[in-house]
């Protein structure tokens, strides 16, 4: 597949090295100040890729979305940070019949994480002397805080944890990522961690979602990739 990458700083160079490492073209490499081009700009530089991965910041999402979806070019949206917009972007997805893929993580291992989470919250559901929280670390360069995994955590627990489930933010250093769940009573604490080791697992599942993406019209969850590739 021919490859559009949208942010080229840490995770789009090292998406690069992983996709030319299984043989597919890269074409555009636009950095986060390189892609100041008005949206019909952007578009034209997009048409005749395959699929675009785009892990630039938060604020540039919608005009990415926009551009992709005018070019016809399926997009797959690793930046964290613009959820107050994710409404408007599959608007925006839908009115021009495009494709979507987003998460707020694309670890493959941070989607079985959640499920995890999922089952520990409905089983802790019914005891009350447990109160439920969330630890996260990341590198002191990441932007937004709490993570957007921890936010996803959150929000997989809300469906069984009514009560507010506090969330811990720590930026320091060069932490790939960490997060905590926690269930703690006066008698005892029961932790799930998931601790990233480095960036690869999420440039990979970029590229996993990259593939799943094409030929399809719509806009979809990375939950959803794994979904599928659970139930084969």
């Amino acid at each position: 597949m021919k490859l559009a990458l949208i942010g080229y700083g840490a995770m789009g160079q090292l998406v690069e090295r992983q996709a030319v490492a299984a043989g597919d073209q890269i074409g555009i490499k636009l950095t986060s100040n390189e892609s100041d081009q008005d949206v019909d700009e952007l578009a034209a530089m997009l048409r005749r890729h395959d699929v675009a991965i785009d892990f630039s910041i938060g604020p540039t999402v919608l005009k990415n979305v926009e551009a992709c979806a005018l070019a016809g070019v399926p997009l797959v949206e690793g930046t964290t940070g613009w959820k107050d917009q994710e409404s408007r972007a599959k608007e925006i997805v839908t009115e021009h019949h495009g494709a979507l893929v987003y998460g707020a993580n694309f670890s493959i291992g941070v989607n079985v994480f959640y499920r995890i989470v999922r089952n520990a919250a409905q089983l802790f559901s019914g005891l009350d002397q447990y109160e439920a929280f969330i630890e996260e670390q990341h590198h002191s360069r990441k932007r937004d805080a709490p993570s957007g995994t921890a936010l996803q955590l959150k929000n997989v627990m809300a469906e069984f944890i009514k009560a507010e489930v506090p969330i811990a933010s720590t930026r320091a250093g060069y932490i790939p990522g960490t997060h905590r769940v926690g269930f703690d009573s006066a008698a005892d604490q029961i932790t799930l961690t998931h601790m990233a080791r480095s960036r690869e697992g999420f440039a990979a599942g970029a590229l996993l979602a990259a593939r799943w993406i094409i030929g399809r019209k719509g806009v979809f969850e990375f939950s959803e990739v794994i979904e599928e590739m659970l139930s084969h």
